[in-house]
C-alpha cells in the first residue's frame, strides 16, 4: 500500500470520488449529503490522499481546513474490493499527522447513521472520535451526526 497527496486528474481517483457521491446520494436522505464532489476537493484549503494498492487507487481522504486551529475530515472512503485491509486506518492515520503537523488542534467529521455508516463510525471512534455538537454549517438531525477528535 501507498499512500500520497492524490491526483486529482487520475482517471482512478475520480472513479472512487464518483463511487463516494454516489453511496453518499444512495444512503442519505435528500439534502443530507455532503460528499464534495472533485470541484469540491480541488478547492483551496482542501488537502486529499490517496492510497494504492498494487498500482490502483483503493481509497481516498481529505482534510478541509477551517480556520487556523480546526479542520474537517472529509470523503474518506474505500472501494468495496479494498475493505478489511487496515487501509482507511491507515489513510486516517496519514492524514491525522498532517493535521498535527498543521497545527491544527481539533479534527470534526459529519457523517450519517444507520448500518452503511457503522463501519466508518467504529474506526473513528476506536481512533478517539467522540460525539459532539455541530460545527461549521451543519445541523444536527435524525440522520446525521458530529465527531470531533482533539490533538494532542
Amino acid at each position: 500500500m501507498r499512500i500520497a497527496l492524490a491526483d486529482l486528474d487520475d482517471p482512478q481517483v475520480h472513479a472512487v470520488i464518483a463511487f463516494h457521491q454516489r453511496a453518499m446520494i444512495e444512503g442519505s436522505p435528500p439534502g443530507l449529503s455532503f460528499a464534495l464532489d472533485l470541484s469540491g476537493l480541488r478547492a483551496a484549503g482542501v488537502t486529499v490522499w490517496a492510497a494504492h494498492v498494487d498500482g490502483q487507487a483503493a481509497a481516498i481522504g481529505a482534510l478541509k481546513i477551517l480556520d487556523q486551529t480546526s479542520a474537517e475530515l472529509k470523503s474518506m472512503r474505500t472501494l468495496p474490493q479494498f475493505l478489511r485491509q487496515g487501509i482507511a486506518a491507515a489513510l486516517l492515520e496519514t492524514i491525522i499527522a498532517h493535521a498535527r503537523a498543521e497545527g491544527i488542534r481539533r479534527i470534526s467529521l459529519e457523517t450519517g447513521t444507520g448500518p452503511a455508516f457503522e463501519p466508518a463510525l467504529a474506526l473513528y471512534r476506536r481512533r478517539g472520535f467522540t460525539n459532539g455538537p455541530a460545527f461549521a454549517d451543519y445541523e444536527l438531525t435524525d440522520f446525521n451526526q458530529c465527531l470531533h477528535l482533539t490533538l494532542d
